[in-house]
């Protein structure tokens, strides 16, 4: 139980993040909408003028003013295609089709991959859009073969998908795993085959028993015991330290158990998504545009650098949890959600036309503590950004 204290604390936090985010109205939201869609589209565009017919787009080095690549097998290469189809989806333009149909193709071989946890980010965002907007047999036997391949990562004695390969004895499993279970849950839903469904429960049980502090923030990473199951360390690999919230991490659990919520309708995983979306909204360290530091923790704060894609992230999970809580929560989480698409529209956070290597959004932070991917463009970060904006059109703007 919480101290007397920390509950007034806690609860004070709360209004003063809630009095800073107040309603946009719809009007403001529509026109903000279709300008970042229509500006998305042009960048898409450029990007893909940029872009070499066998790679996909990782992010960009402005000193260099180069494009940076990647092949098919890298975790991110399913969110260049998935925004594609994001875009095809508001727009209906042929060629953005065109172009999400060529870059969704060069995902396909990677169905067999059993050496990766994201198979949901890569597979999903990809072949899951494609199928769900431009449906064909083909793209169902390629995610249905993607969902065996990630099931074969899942260990009965620890409970878990293993995330990492690593030394012998060591089972490594981080919260951004919480985010491919969606390709699991699909599977059983279109195959019948319930073994995947009990894949993604069972890891999504065990993340919440262990992954999660006191205060509802998460660690990044855990050490399992393959053998007995045991919690052998706690860790953070991207985060300030140990003990931090790193805050894509944070991003990964809200989004992730919220979506585990919409496929299992089981409550224990709605209260998760609470949990976490308060730690969020109560933080101290949370700036009143929403955009919140790398680290809820990080050293240097406020001046330490801030990061689009975890705001990004969190603005598409706020989005989806506001459906399934009461109103007077549903509100909060719909307003502080506006609040970052309004900033991250802002000249501070969106590119110019032409600029950023076709990149919609800058100034996101990868892997800080190994000076990998910091204030630049990222591909997940533009994916969560234009889910964000649809999700606000679809649901809260008709």
């Amino acid at each position: 139980m919480l101290s007397k204290n920390l509950l007034v604390t806690a609860f004070l936090l709360f209004i003063s993040v809630i009095a800073s985010t107040q309603p946009i109205s719809k009007k403001e939201m529509k026109k903000l909408v279709d300008e970042n869609m229509k500006s998305a589209i042009l960048q898409y565009k450029h990007m893909q003028s940029l872009l070499p017919s066998d790679k996909l787009p990782r992010s960009y080095d402005s000193s260099k003013n180069q494009l940076i690549t990647s092949g098919s097998d890298w975790w991110c290469s399913g969110f260049y295609p998935g925004t594609l189809w994001y875009l095809y989806e508001y727009s209906k333009e042929q060629s953005v089709k065109t172009e999400a149909l060529r870059s969704t193709s060069l995902l396909e071989k990677e169905k067999l991959n059993t050496s990766t946890h994201d198979l949901g980010f890569m597979m999903g965002c990809s072949y899951g859009n494609a199928n769900r907007l431009a449906p064909k047999p083909e793209y169902k036997e390629v995610l249905l073969t993607s969902a065996k391949s990630l099931s074969t990562r899942f260990n009965a004695k620890t409970g878990c998908i293993k995330s990492w390969d690593s030394k012998q004895g060591d089972f490594l499993v981080i919260i951004d795993n919480m985010m491919n279970l969606e390709l699991l849950f699909w599977a059983t839903q279109v195959s019948g085959d319930s073994s995947y469904y009990k894949i993604a429960v069972t890891h999504a049980n065990t993340t919440i028993k262990n992954h999660f502090r006191t205060d509802n923030s998460s660690y990044h990473v855990l050490n399992y015991n393959a053998e007995n199951g045991e919690v052998k360390e706690k860790r953070t690999a991207q985060g300030a330290a140990n003990e931090s919230a790193w805050a894509r991490g944070q991003a990964w659990g809200l989004y992730g158990f919220t979506a585990t919520y919409r496929e299992t309708k089981n409550p224990v995983y709605l209260e998760q998504a609470k949990k976490i979306a308060d730690f969020i909204l109560t933080n101290a360290n949370l700036p009143a545009d929403g955009i919140p530091y790398w680290d809820f923790n990080a050293p240097g704060i406020p001046n330490a650098l801030r990061d689009a894609s975890a705001a990004a992230i969190i603005a598409s999970g706020l989005l989806e949890l506001s459906k399934y809580v009461e109103s007077s929560w549903s509100n909060n989480y719909l307003n502080l959600a506006q609040t970052i698409l309004k900033k991250l529209s802002s000249n501070d956070y969106r590119a110019k036309q032409g600029t950023n290597g076709g990149f919609i959004l800058k100034h996101c932070v990868g892997h800080l503590p190994a000076k990998s991917e910091v204030d630049v463009p990222l591909t997940y970060a533009d994916y969560y950004f234009i889910e964000a904006l649809l999700r606000l059109k679809n649901w809260y703007l008709k």
